[in-house]
């Protein structure tokens, strides 16, 4: 086994980290953390995305349960989404009083 591998399987599982800023707010990918456990990984964000209160919500998410589409195979992926029109915010009015959308 190679030095670079050996590395590898000695690190703790990687969390993905999504913060919320303010309720309300959609949370967002702020970076990673390696933890055993949701209970560490939750403590180690905590500790290092927001050390000067700026968000109201953490979310981990264990890396290895992400699923993404191949950035080669986005004109295929997405091309039905092209088709249906009524989807672009430009058929909708938003209401008055309404910040965060």
């Amino acid at each position: 086994m190679s030095e670079i591998e050996n590395k590898e399987n000695t690190q703790w599982p990687l969390w993905e980290v999504f913060i919320q800023g303010k309720a309300g707010l959609a949370h967002k990918h702020v970076g990673s953390v390696h933890a055993t456990d949701k209970e560490l990984a939750l403590q180690n964000a905590r500790d290092l995305y927001t050390r000067r209160n700026e968000g109201t919500s953490i979310w981990v998410v264990p890396a290895e349960a992400i699923t993404a589409s191949n950035p080669d195979e986005s004109e295929e992926f997405f091309d039905p989404a092209d088709d249906k029109v009524y989807r672009h915010p430009t058929f909708y009015t938003v209401p008055e009083g309404i910040s965060h959308m």
